[in-house]
């Protein structure tokens, strides 16, 4: 009788094995979230050519957005997807599916219920939220923010229970429909000003595109549910007393990363806050900046974040292998962060203007609004990075079930974040005898100094805990000598190629930027860098399992 042949299993190939699934879950976040932000950034587009920057309207719809998003990303998306993936993970990682799929229906009954009740209070106290977060608005800007708002809440809600969904298809490992799904929001927005941008007035046209947000929180939703009954059939069984115990267990850590993961979100807060006490047009220019500062915080840290997240989950029970498996894949993660938010930041702070003109210099937006918005870009450089990496060392704290650690550290930041922003951004007094103001600048740059607090505090606690991670000074040193040598690349085709347009200078000089740094990188031995130039030259497909480093 013959014997069938055996296969060796290497040592160290389970983690090359897990290392391979944890790029490829990464990989298909970021493509999710690519397409979300692209869509973002031609809905941004738009509302620039329609609305510039120096108009009342703007500014109103800019800060009317910021409260029910509040709402959105830390009720849902922050808090929710902490508090909840890690038991629901969990469950399914035992695999006790129909006990998890029951606790899931749970949780969205008593969040369904929540978010009415939060939507119905914040349509009524409007206006006291707008006295909020945007003191500096008055006359017919306020009355036309308040609203807006009242109108964008009710999209909000749905949003939320968005973010439930993507929970339930993350926790299951399908992660590209639960990042794509806002693409049909912003396709809704811009429909909206499409169709109606160039025959309604501004004030006017404000309101027509909050209604269009509210269809398209809609659809964000709608599409989803399906996909979410199918993975999830156990949902319409509802709840029983068993599921009881780890629902409790979801509500416990809820409160405390309502604060922690929401963090971004109140940094956000306060600078609007701050810059309605600034000149029109801060409002809208910090929006503006912020849909492209985010980009390489969505892509990259919250790709590799939401991908870690539920695999850490499951292995923290493992004991010390357990433990063993997750400082490596955070190891690892802080590394695939880095190579790509390095060059990101390097990009703002020498080519901000080029990248902003290429996004929204068109119609009432003018060359100089793109100069405004650079400034603004420079700042947030400081702390890109630190906010990045920070994305991913509080996720890892919430997979070990710790939400009240990044909670103090959140705070920490959050109290740094508001002195400091004011102490840059808004005019003071003379006889204080503190330096000039920076305007919306100093608002980004601001929040990148407490970003970096935060992300030290998070690093050394959680190195205690279960040993030594972070950055290898070496490729930090690498990676910044890489960018700089692509900026002065890009510096030097900026200035000798004529300018034809704002897009016509992107298309020379971004290009020779990316080219540089990356034969830089590759020059430098940077792992990562031949690993994504192995995967592009063949085609994106995944190295073998045992083969995947």
């Amino acid at each position: 009788m013959s014997r069938l042949p055996t296969r060796t299993i290497e040592p160290g190939a389970g983690a090359r094995r897990r290392a391979a699934r944890a790029g490829r879950s990464a990989a298909l976040v970021a493509a999710g979230i690519m397409c979300s932000r692209l869509a973002g950034l031609v809905r941004q587009r738009t509302f620039a050519h329609y609305f510039g920057l120096q108009s009342d309207a703007a500014d109103a719809f800019s800060a009317s957005f910021r409260i029910p998003n509040l709402l959105q990303n830390l009720f849902g998306e922050g808090a929710l997807s902490a508090s909840f993936i890690p038991v629901y993970a969990s469950l399914l990682a035992r695999g006790e599916r129909d006990l998890a799929d029951r606790v899931a229906a749970a949780v969205a009954g008593l969040l369904a219920l929540a978010v009415s009740a939060i939507v119905f209070a914040g349509v009524a106290a409007t206006p006291l939220l707008i006295s909020l977060i945007a003191p500096g608005f008055a006359g017919d800007k306020r009355t036309l923010t308040i609203h807006l708002v009242r109108i964008l809440f009710p999209g909000a809600g749905l949003l939320v229970m968005s973010a439930w969904c993507l929970g339930v298809l993350n926790s299951h490992r399908r992660f590209l429909l639960s990042y794509m799904a806002p693409v049909v929001w912003n396709a809704a927005m811009i429909a909206t000003l499409l169709w109606f941008g160039a025959s309604t007035a501004l004030p006017r046209l404000a309101v027509l595109l909050a209604w269009g947000s509210v269809a398209g929180s809609a659809l964000q939703f709608g599409v989803q549910v399906p996909f979410v009954l199918r993975t999830a059939p156990g949902l319409v069984r509802g709840a029983h007393g068993e599921a009881a115990v780890h629902v409790r267990s979801v509500a416990r850590n809820f409160v405390p990363v309502f604060v922690s993961r929401g963090v971004v979100q109140i940094s956000a807060y306060v600078d609007t806050v701050l810059a309605s006490l600034l000149p029109t047009g801060a409002v809208t220019g910090l929006t503006n900046a912020q849909l492209l500062y985010t980009l390489p915080v969505s892509l990259f840290g919250m790709s590799v974040s939401a991908a870690e997240l539920p695999a850490m989950s499951g292995e923290i029970g493992l004991g010390a292998s357990g433990a063993e498996a997750v400082r490596g894949r955070l190891n690892a993660g802080l590394r695939r962060i880095a190579f790509f938010v390095v060059p990101s930041a390097m990009a703002f702070l020498a080519l901000g203007d080029v990248i902003a003109g290429a996004v929204l210099q068109t119609g009432r937006f003018t060359s100089a609004d793109a100069a405004y918005v650079w400034g603004i870009l420079a700042g947030s450089s400081i702390g890109l990075l630190a906010s990045t990496l920070g994305r991913l060392y509080a996720s890892t704290w919430y997979a070990l079930r710790d939400t009240r650690t990044p909670l103090n550290f959140a705070i920490v930041r959050v109290v740094l974040t508001t002195g400091l922003g004011y102490l840059f951004a808004v005019p003071v007094p003379r006889w204080l005898g503190v330096a000039p103001a920076w305007g919306a600048a100093g608002l980004t740059a601001s929040a990148g100094l407490a970003g970096w607090v935060e992300m030290l505090l998070l690093r050394a606690s959680l190195n205690a805990r279960i040993g030594a991670t972070g950055l290898p000074r070496a490729l930090v040193a690498k990676l910044w000598g890489a960018a700089t040598a692509g900026a002065a690349a890009a510096w030097a085709v900026k200035l000798l190629v004529p300018a034809r347009g704002p897009m016509a200078e992107a298309l020379f000089t971004l290009p020779a930027y990316g080219a540089v740094f990356g034969a830089a990188a590759l020059a430098m031995r940077i792992p990562e860098a031949s690993d994504l130039l192995g995967r592009v030259l063949r085609g994106g497909a995944s190295p073998p399992p045992d083969a995947a480093g």
